[in-house]
């Protein structure tokens, strides 16, 4: 046996992962459809430009009035 070789280690979270895999197949479906949601979204590019342009211009100290 080889002194570099160690037993395999599995750690607490990666078994608690598994663990709630074996017991809810449908796990990672679902955790992909969350993120469909909120994160997986085709932009508009057309838009994006007409959003930044219309955008005004932020004064050098927010809080301050326009002298007029």
């Amino acid at each position: 046996m080889s002194i570099f070789r160690r037993p395999h280690y599995t750690s607490e979270i990666t078994n608690f992962i598994e663990e709630m895999k074996e017991k809810k197949p449908t796990l990672e479906a679902e955790q992909r459809a969350g993120r469909a949601l909120l994160w997986d979204k085709h932009l508009d590019r057309s838009l994006l430009e007409e959003y930044s342009e219309a955008r005004v211009p932020m004064q050098p100290y927010v809080y301050q009035t326009q002298a007029k």
